[in-house]
């Protein structure tokens, strides 16, 4: 049975989610990671496959080549800001914004940005854009900075993204978190989403927590990883059971079973 709890948006309620997380902690052993690269091993294809939550929300449907835009920019640069802040905290988070900007055009111009880098794409930027794209990433660091403010347990800007490379399997699984929430007693993850939660919210969220936790060196799974959706005024939840991390190692096998399967439609 799904650990999925859905709560409205509130101080009261994330801090309820947080200080309520299991303390019995639950980890992934080698035998775990190696039945994960067998299942996806199976799944026939020679392109490498990348994955998260949002293909295992879309349930494998083909998307749009990856493009740049404000919205696809702002998480990056917003959190990129927020790293820095913590490195100097003296720094507003308009200041961070604009460093972050600026060291992305700089590398642009030095020649250390490829073709279809971040980089790449600010430099070739109009003034108005730029401005948007400012914009875009104040607004996304400004909220995650009022949710992480609104905590009462000691937490840390997530240093980078989850990432783990399936052995021999061709697979690479990205998980997003922008929080660590961290106590004696364990560690929670949260990942603030833009819009609202769909019906595959809960199996996003599952996937997440299942990377989180082939990403750890350890292979210990947070207590609970939570999503939330300031837009909306929403918080889900799951918590780090066996039950809920082997749901979302099947929903991702799924997922690059029904990736193949489009692909395979394509191609005929």
């Amino acid at each position: 049975m799904s650990t999925l709890i859905h709560r409205r948006l509130t101080r009261n309620e994330l801090n309820a989610l947080i200080d309520s997380a299991p303390t019995t902690p639950v980890s992934l052993s080698d035998d775990h990671r190696r039945s994960l690269s067998a299942r996806f091993r199976a799944v026939p294809g020679t392109d490498h496959r990348r994955l998260d939550a949002w293909t295992v929300e879309q349930a494998g449907r083909a998307q749009r080549g990856f493009r740049w835009s404000p919205t696809t920019a702002r998480r990056v640069l917003g959190s990129g800001a927020l790293r820095r802040i913590a490195s100097a905290p003296a720094l507003s988070i308009g200041e961070a914004v604009s460093d972050e900007i600026t060291d992305q055009l700089l590398r642009a111009a030095s020649g250390y940005a490829r073709g279809g880098s971040l980089g790449y794409w600010l430099a070739n930027a109009s003034v108005p854009e730029l401005g948007l794209i400012t914009a875009e990433a104040l607004n996304w660091a400004t909220q995650v900075t009022e949710i992480a403010e609104g905590l009462e347990n000691d937490w840390r800007i997530a240093p980078s993204d989850a990432f783990y490379d399936v052995a021999t399997a061709r697979t690479t699984l990205r998980g997003r978190r922008d929080l660590v929430v961290a106590s004696d007693e364990h560690r929670v993850i949260i990942r603030v989403r833009a819009g609202t939660p769909g019906k595959s919210a809960g199996p996003g969220l599952r996937s997440d927590l299942t990377i989180e936790t082939l990403a750890h060196p350890g292979g210990l799974a947070p207590a609970r990883f939570i999503g939330v959706w300031p837009e909306a005024g929403v918080v889900l939840s799951v918590d780090a059971t066996m039950a809920d991390l082997r749901r979302g190692a099947r929903d991702l096998v799924r997922t690059a079973v029904a990736q193949q399967r489009i692909r395979a439609l394509i191609a005929a």
